[in-house]
């Protein structure tokens, strides 16, 4: 607005709406200049432009020029409207404001409400008079510059747009680096010679776009104008991109709106065209259609696409397919876990945001479970496997019989079902996966670009129904097919290699049963070449190494060629080596490693065997709680006997240190992983506090995150609670290498060798009972200097597997039979387990250890010899003199151990000493369907309290106060327990094995998860508390184990079910026996309860039944 009048100041209230501007260009802001007198001019002060071509001042005067800086003003910008006006007009109105319009711009009439009145002169205020910028040159070149690109942008004539540059080069030429209004120059010009190249009147934009970057670089981030300098480089950048289809431009555009858009507050005018469909939705549109790529730079480009695309976006789907097809192709190329398990956390919020009905909602369903099985492959979690066939369904009742993408839910379908079968072997599984395979193929006929993984699938499916139910036919008609699926993929196919390695094993199978020498010289050819086509880290190499062994193998068995056999055993060192796989393909592939080694007596066996339990451990410490690494290892049940075949084999390679650690190694894993985050850490304190202290803090981060991760249901948290478990657990082991980096620390928390383990033989001899299929034997682990291999020919797994039912059998028959009544079948069996098992134990014991007379001794069985009573074998001889032959707890006082580690922690903690308070804890009446009443509960309760000495702090918890709360908070607070009530051993999910209280069980998981540092002794008086779980390579998951797991270095436990009213003698002899010193000053001691429980049963010989003796068990210190 231009005025011819004298004025001091302006004080109006202004708004003004359609305010368009001439050239179309986008403003930073409006402001009013006037007119003072031919040598002055006012302006007022700045206001944005909002969203609707309409802006509001308030008590501020504004406007009729557009600004494109929002700081230091270069000219004045370009006119929106002129008018001319006397002062006496303007001040006539008084306090009332008015309305002035302009002349059309654009089609509409821009409009201004106004109110001024005469208030005081200024002085360099906001609304001030500028004398500066009168005379300028720089001002007068800018001014024409931006009044000439207005006629171009509405009259099109080149020559306006020529004059326009010309005006604003003259400008940049004026304004060296160092100027201040450079970077506006430059931003003039730039912005000029754009709208010619977008109309095709300049041809030049790589100028253009240098333009811009220069001057984007002159404004920091700080700057009033950089988010206008962010916003006009990136229409530089897309508009080249439009015309030249250079990804770099568009990849480089998506990251300026990145950082953008938050600059741009929701109602302004440049964020109304930011977001527009020809902003930021182009860029992502076109970032969309670029390549996969799986680099970090490329995830991250996909990750900047999916932040400018908010929940509610609409291109929202999209971008969460693109970032999981971009991180599923990582995974594919590098194995990391937390990759796949990102992509189907992005994969799960892209099937939640498919409405029903939406055209692609199979799709997403698809890709959802194609992401799961191959977690499932990966780290072997059946949940996974189950989900997605689930899923599979679904999407293929989405395609129908007509649907265009019908072939490949059917494909996806039967794969999966492939897969379960592999699992579980239900034949309706395989059935129908070559139903599915089958009606795929004829969707796919020949000239089908997708024929050659149709033609696979079904080869595939044909070849694993032979090598289940051996029918030839099915072979034949599979090496058919790989054939003509490799005729398909040619050399540059990516997935070439499947199709060689695929058709090398069905004919590895067809050689082993033709024995044709041409199939099985093809199958390797055929693997060497897929081992060609693949990078180094490639997860497939897997497969190429495991079927090139099948075929040197196969080769080997036929022809006995040991280069053969050297080359298979290389292709599984391989194999089970490859990083990139998932562990749970690695650890199949050393367990057929072993076979072979076993099978073949190759003399990589041991190496074998260490390479599982390796495999195995890394693969268990990836599971955040007990019970999920108790289910992984469950899932490879074939290996359940490795840990004792693995010592059998040291053995006979007279390596019995090694045995030792091999069979420690094996059994022990579900405790040490989760032992490990309690590990003692009082001589680390001594040599680095700082690191101690770091590692204690994270051992109680990952615990946390373990324990909240095992009560979560919902499927997509637990895949994210997994996933912080796992970051947590990389610090933790960061931590942990540093402090194995010491010295003194270099084997912490590794699998213990000889030389630790043989702590736990510190107070006695350790006896080892090794149950193998290839060998039985004992292992002494004396207190010092190497061990004592015992062999036990006699003995095989077959006759103890037979000896173990038949002691089950006799425990149940003696159940019915009087306490009078001689236990015949019982007296048989112990005597075979002191004739073929203890007898060659006891004489290495007393004439090569010569061990003297009640000394200790600790059994460790393993297998069937878990379930056999060793402690109680018993020669039942009279010698010649009358005198007794005595029996194994004559000659010493026996304890077990479920480990040698777990009696090393043991001893570890018995450092910690406090005063001692003891709870008796009883649940005669657990409930309806809970199990029998138990009378003598109570009475058993009272005897004990009244032989626990009146120094301890002794408390009762019985009848409704004994809940699964009340329970574990006295196991707690109290050092010594005494337990009586029913237990019972879950032996398919030994976690959950349970004492029964009045409302919940008592879980072994429940006390497992506390840690009781102090605590010292437990007497449970309840049914099969030291039995423990058959499914795994660690048959040692029992209630006693659990208890000491806590924290309690002394417990008696039960091997079966206990008569509650004859145990009570047991119990009193053991209580006087443990505490008879007691009145002449000694201290209650847990390391007695096994001499006390020893006198005990010898003690109640007369009262007590047989197997009511034999059954209570000492285990620990």
């Amino acid at each position: 607005m231009s005025f011819s009048a004298s004025i001091t100041s302006i004080d109006p209230v202004v708004s003004g709406k359609n305010l368009r501007i001439p050239s179309e260009r986008i403003p930073t802001g409006i402001h009013v200049s006037i007119n003072v007198d031919s040598r002055r001019r006012w302006k007022s002060a700045l206001k944005v432009l909002s969203s609707e071509e309409s802006v509001v001042w308030g008590d501020t005067v504004t406007l009729s020029s557009a600004s494109y800086e929002a700081d230091r003003m270069l000219g004045n910008g370009e006119l929106i409207g002129k008018l001319q006006m006397s002062w006496d007009e303007l001040l006539n109105h008084g306090d009332e404001p008015f309305d002035l319009s302009f002349s059309r711009v654009r089609g509409v009439r821009p409009s201004l409400t106004l109110k001024a009145a005469v208030v005081h002169a200024c002085d360099n205020q906001n609304d001030a008079l500028s004398d500066s910028l009168v005379d300028c040159e720089l001002s007068r070149e800018t001014d024409a510059g931006h009044a000439r690109f207005a006629k171009y942008m509405t009259r099109k004539r080149v020559s306006h747009l020529n004059h326009a540059v010309q005006h604003f080069q003259l400008v940049v030429d004026q304004c060296p680096v160092s100027h201040l209004d450079r970077a506006t120059a430059l931003t003039n010009l730039a912005w000029a010679r754009l709208q010619g190249f977008i109309r095709n009147d300049l041809e030049d934009i790589d100028v253009t776009t240098s333009l811009f970057r220069e001057a984007l670089a002159l404004r920091p981030e700080h700057h009033l104008d950089y988010s206008s300098s962010l916003f006009n480089f990136t229409e530089a950048l897309t508009w080249r991109h439009s015309k030249k289809s250079t990804d770099a431009d568009i990849r480089e555009a998506a990251h300026l709106y990145r950082e953008l858009l938050p600059l741009c507050p929701d109602g302004t005018y440049l964020r109304s065209i930011a977001v527009g469909e020809n902003g930021v939705d182009y860029v992502i549109k076109e970032c969309n259609n670029l390549p996969i790529d799986a680099s970090d730079e490329g995830i991250q480009l996909r990750r900047v696409i999916l932040e400018l695309c908010p929940l509610g976006h609409q291109l929202r789907h999209d971008a969460l397919h693109w970032l999981a097809r971009a991180v599923e192709a990582r995974f594919e190329q590098c194995g990391s876990i937390d990759d796949i398990d990102e992509t189907i956390q992005l994969r799960r919020e892209a099937v939640s945001l498919c409405p029903e009905g939406h055209a692609d909602c199979d799709s997403y369903l698809n890709n959802l479970a194609l992401s799961l099985v191959s977690r499932f492959h990966h780290q072997g979690k059946t949940n996974d496997l189950d989900e997605a066939i689930s899923l599979y369904e679904e999407a293929l009742r989405l395609c129908p019989v007509g649907h265009e993408s019908r072939d490949s839910s059917l494909g996806n379908l039967g794969g999966a079902l492939i897969t379960r079968f592999n699992t579980r072997g239900d034949i309706d599984d395989i059935t129908r996966a070559v139903s599915l395979h089958r009606e795929a193929l004829t969707l796919r006929p020949p000239g089908h670009p997708r024929r050659d993984t149709a033609l696979n699938n079904l080869a595939l499916t044909l070849a694993i129904r032979d090598h289940n139910l051996h029918v030839i036919e099915d072979l034949n008609e599979a090496i058919d097919w790989y054939r003509e699926s490799l005729r398909l993929r040619q050399p540059d196919h990516p997935q070439r290699h499947v199709a060689l390695h695929n058709l090398s094993s069905a004919l590895c199978s067809r050689f082993i049963q033709t024995e044709e020498n041409e199939d099985v010289d093809e199958a390797i050819t055929l693997c060497e070449e897929s081992l060609a086509l693949l990078s180094s880290l490639h997860p497939d190499r897997y497969f190429s190494y495991m079927w090139l062994q099948q075929a040197y193998l196969s080769r080997y068995q036929i022809l006995h060629h040991p280069a053969d056999l050297s080359l298979a055993i290389d292709k599984f060192r391989l194999a089970s080596q490859h990083p990139t796989q998932g562990f749970p393909q690695r650890i199949v592939g050393a367990c057929n490693w072993i076979d072979a080694t076993e099978q073949h007596g190759h003399e990589s066996a041991l190496e074998a065997y260490s390479t599982f339990f390796d495999l195995l451990d890394a693969h268990l410490a990836t599971r955040s709680s007990a019970t999920s690494r108790r289910e992984a290892a469950a899932s490879f049940h074939y290996a359940r006997t490795l840990p004792v075949d693995a010592a059998s084999c040291a053995i006979c390679c007279d390596n019995v240190r090694h045995a030792i650690e091999l069979v420690e190694q094996g059994r022990g894993q579900q405790w040490a992983l989760a032992s490990r985050l309690r590990t003692p850490v009082e001589d680390l304190e001594s040599a680095n506090p700082t690191l101690a202290h770091n590692y204690l803090e994270l051992s109680k981060l990952v615990s946390n995150a373990a324990q909240n991760s095992a009560t979560i249901t919902d499927r997509a948290a637990a895949d994210r609670a997994e996933t912080e478990y796992r970051r947590l657990t990389r610090q933790w082991e960061t931590v942990v290498a540093e402090i194995r980096s010491i010295r003194a620390f270099s084997r912490f928390l590794l699998p213990p060798l000889y030389g630790g383990l043989q702590a736990a033989a510190r107070q006695g001899p350790v006896i080892i009972l090794i149950a193998s299929q290839y060998s039985c034997s004992a292992i002494i682990v004396p207190p010092s200097g190497d061990p004592h291999h015992v062999p036990l020919p006699s003995v095989t797994l077959v006759e103890l597997t037979n000896l173990k039912d038949r002691f089950a059998r006799a425990i149940r028959h003696a159940r019915v039979m009087g306490p009078k009544v001689p236990r015949n079948d019982l007296i048989v069996l112990l005597r075979t387990v002191w004739d073929t098992i203890m007898l060659p134990i006891v004489n290495i014991l007393q004439h090569g250890l010569k061990l003297k007379f009640l000394s200790r001794i600790w059994l460790c069985p393993t297998a069937a010899f878990t379930s056999i009573p060793l402690h109680a074998a018993h020669p039942f001889k009279t010698n010649a003199d009358g005198s007794k032959e005595p029996c194994l707890e004559d000659l010493y006082i026996c304890s077990y151990t479920p480990t040698l580690s777990a009696l090393v922690r043991s001893r570890q903690l018995m450092k910690k000493r406090v005063t001692p308070s003891f709870v008796t804890i009883g649940q005669g009446q657990p409930g309806a369907g809970k199990g029998k009443e138990l009378l003598a509960v109570d009475s058993e309760l009272e005897l004990v309290h009244k032989l626990v000495p009146v120094t301890a702090n002794r408390t009762t918890i019985s009848g409704d106060a004994a809940t699964r709360a009340g329970a574990l908070e006295a196991l707690q607070q109290n050092t010594w327990v005494h337990l009586a009530c029913h237990g019972k051993q879950d032996r398919t999910q030994p976690y959950h094995s349970h004492f029964v209280m009045r409302d919940e069980h008592l879980t072994l998981l429940d006390i497992m998860e506390k840690d009781i540092p102090h605590a010292e002794f437990a007497f449970l008086s309840a049914c099969h508390t030291a039995v423990g779980d058959e499914e795994t390579p660690d048959e040692v998951i029992h209630l006693a184990a659990g208890l000491q797991f806590s924290g309690f270095k002394s417990v008696i436990g039960t091997l079966w079910e206990v008569d509650d009213s004859v145990a009570q003698h047991v119990v009193e002899a053991f209580y006087k026996n443990m505490f008879k010193d007691l009145e002449n000053g000694g201290v209650m001691d847990c390391t007695k309860a096994a001499w006390a429980l020893n006198r005990a049963t010898h003690s109640v010989k007369t009262k007590v039944p047989l197997e009511q003796r034999m059954v209570f068990v000492h285990i620990g210190v």
